[in-house]
């Protein structure tokens, strides 16, 4: 039985560089167009001319300086040490006050304002984490 079939030709680039005299090579990949229990797949090798590969380095005059690094965002609440008033109603130190012992700058974080009491709560804990939203600093 004789049957015809399209065929694709894919070029295939090696992604090292061979460190020997010879030609780097490349390959020519066929693929059916046909999916049959007969099907085969065709590999080619020919080989190419190398590029010419520069080995001495520039000079220094022609090196450019690397990018100025960019400056830092300036940093977001209230600066540690700071006296804060707590505006979330369900706290049990709401309208209390207390000192500002960390901030996280990251951005994504939910509660980044860590608030030290000097009373303890029912569970005998003296900190919580607020919302920037959810204290109020004071003088």
């Amino acid at each position: 039985m004789a049957t015809s079939s399209m065929a694709t030709g894919f070029v295939v680039a090696p992604n090292f560089t061979a460190n020997t005299i010879s030609a780097p090579k490349s390959g020519m990949l066929f693929f059916s167009s046909k999916n049959n229990s007969n099907s085969r797949l065709v590999v080619k090798a020919a080989e190419e001319e190398a590029a010419p590969v520069a080995t001495t380095a520039p000079p220094a005059a022609e090196v450019e300086a690397p990018p100025a690094k960019a400056t830092k965002p300036p940093p977001i609440g209230p600066k540690r040490g700071a006296k804060v008033r707590i505006l979330r109603k369900e706290s049990y130190w709401y309208k209390g006050v207390g000192s500002v012992v960390a901030v996280d700058q990251d951005p994504k974080t939910r509660y980044p304002v860590v608030v030290r009491f000097n009373k303890v709560n029912y569970a005998n804990v003296s900190t919580n984490n607020y919302a920037l939203d959810e204290i109020q600093e004071v003088e």
